[in-house]
């Protein structure tokens, strides 16, 4: 099992939530994270650091990649193929923050 997967078992779970949305310092939707396949693990991290921070900071942002593990890794490598990882880079390099909306299942 990747480290990824066992991070992923560690957080609570998203079943409640459609999407989370990432808005910038002035409001404007900067990318949503649904819950879908593909990235509902990447739905759970960046819930988790909702959660725990209030919003994703760069303090947040280094802390998922921790979680994201191996993923982090293969982002650095690979620019363009984790969106979710290369986000919480670009926020930790722009020392940059994003609010966090949650979208419930209706």
């Amino acid at each position: 099992m990747s480290q990824f997967a066992v991070n992923l078992k560690k957080l609570p779970g998203v079943s409640h939530l459609a999407a989370i949305r990432l808005l910038d310092g002035e409001g404007n939707e900067a990318a949503v994270v649904e819950n879908k396949p593909g990235s509902q693990g990447a739905l759970a991290v960046y819930n988790h650091l909702a959660q725990t921070y209030g919003a994703i900071t760069p303090d947040a942002a280094a802390k998922g990649l921790e979680l994201f593990a191996e993923h982090a890794e293969d982002a650095r490598q690979h620019p363009g193929k984790h969106p979710n990882v290369d986000r919480l880079m670009s926020l930790i390099a722009e020392k940059k923050t994003l609010r966090v909306k949650h979208v419930f299942h209706t």
